[in-house]
């Protein structure tokens, strides 16, 4: 009798663990189970049947091993449709961010930034003719990046340099409009959390900070105060890092809101200390990054990569007699040549160790 029962027990247990909506049930009540099922059946059965006892507890445990290896999977299956598509949507978002952070980079390598001396928000008109490109030209000899560094430019040359800048904004545009299109529909049909509402109307004010400090930079560079043959028509280190830091952070914020919306993080029972040690090291990690990749934009904004090409020297030496040639010393930071070449260095160095 209590063998017939036991074999209804187990088979019922085996019919739960392998049912499609043992997800909804909690790993605590199944284990209960199991460990109830195991227990009665060792005292209840007499000494002959211990065979079959044991039997039935290697059967359960590799069941319950099989169904413990693919909750995770099941899981991951189970988030709403509308949740993968903001997930998704943020990802993308993420992606494209990245990307202009790189044709900013070539944008700014190729000195092609200064190109176009007006900007308009719904975009610039495209030169189509050959008439249309010459009076583009015009505009951009008024200037004094033409004045004092590309006098002898050419309007093929000059056209390379127009696309260059030309791609960077429109990639800007297009991500503004990735962005604010889909994020008003899904807002609209309700599928934002209250907390990510929050970080949509965040995301939205950064992108526009973003275009318009983009513009800020360019207009640094048009301003007629390089005066002498030496002086070279550049963009503000200032607003060139603060250009940066702002892509820098919505590509962060987009992947950590993507990430979060696909992976779901699980709240640990119980924090370890070297959990604790791990969590701040990756933060100190990322905050180094941060401060190298701003620290290369004012070395980007003073071509102070050219000052000294020697590593890890500095023109034989450590320390360069000029690391603190202006005053205030604090100016020697954000406007020395050699001191933001310095900085760069030992952080980038200091990035590298840590990581």
């Amino acid at each position: 009798m209590l063998s017939t029962q036991l074999l209804h027990g187990v088979g019922a247990l085996s019919s739960i663990l392998h049912s499609p909506r043992t997800i909804k049930c909690s790993s605590k009540v199944l284990l209960t189970s199991y460990l109830g099922l195991r227990t009665a059946a060792r005292f209840a059965l007499p000494q002959h049947c211990c065979c079959l006892t044991t039997s039935l507890a290697k059967h359960g445990t590799k069941i319950l091993s099989r169904r413990a290896v693919t909750l995770a999977a099941e899981a991951t299956q189970t988030l709403p449709r509308t949740q993968k598509i903001v997930g998704y949507w943020l990802a993308g978002c993420s992606g494209m961010v990245f990307c202009a952070v790189i044709l900013g980079g070539v944008t700014r390598l190729t000195e092609s930034g200064l190109s176009m001396v007006t900007w308009r928000l719904l975009g610039e008109k495209l030169p189509t003719t050959q008439q249309q490109w010459v009076e583009e030209f015009n505009r951009y000899q008024e200037f004094p990046e033409f004045k004092i560094k590309n006098k002898n430019m050419t309007l093929e040359e000059f056209k390379f340099i127009w696309w260059m800048e030309y791609a960077h904004r429109q990639w800007g545009r297009l991500i503004g409009a990735s962005f604010f299109i889909p994020a008003t529909i899904f807002w609209a049909k309700g599928w934002f959390q209250p907390v990510l509402k929050k970080r949509v109307l965040a995301f939205g004010t950064l992108i526009a900070m973003q275009g318009l400090m983009g513009w800020y930079m360019v207009k640094s560079g048009l301003e007629n105060k390089f005066d002498g043959p030496s002086d070279v028509p550049r963009v503000s280190q200032y607003r060139l890092a603060s250009h940066l830091s702002l892509a820098f952070v919505l590509y962060t914020l987009f992947l950590w809101s993507a990430l979060d919306q696909l992976l779901p993080a699980e709240r640990l029972a119980q924090v370890t200390r070297t959990a604790t040690r791990f969590r701040a090291l990756a933060h100190s990690c990322k905050g180094l990054v941060f401060l190298t990749a701003v620290s290369g934009a004012f070395v980007a904004g003073l071509d102070a990569g050219l000052i000294y090409n020697s590593f890890p020297k500095m023109a034989d030496k450590w320390i360069p007699d000029d690391i603190l040639a202006f005053s205030p010393a604090l100016r020697n930071f954000t406007e020395n040549p050699t001191t933001v070449q310095f900085d760069h260095r030992l952080l980038g160095t200091s990035t590298l160790m840590l990581i």
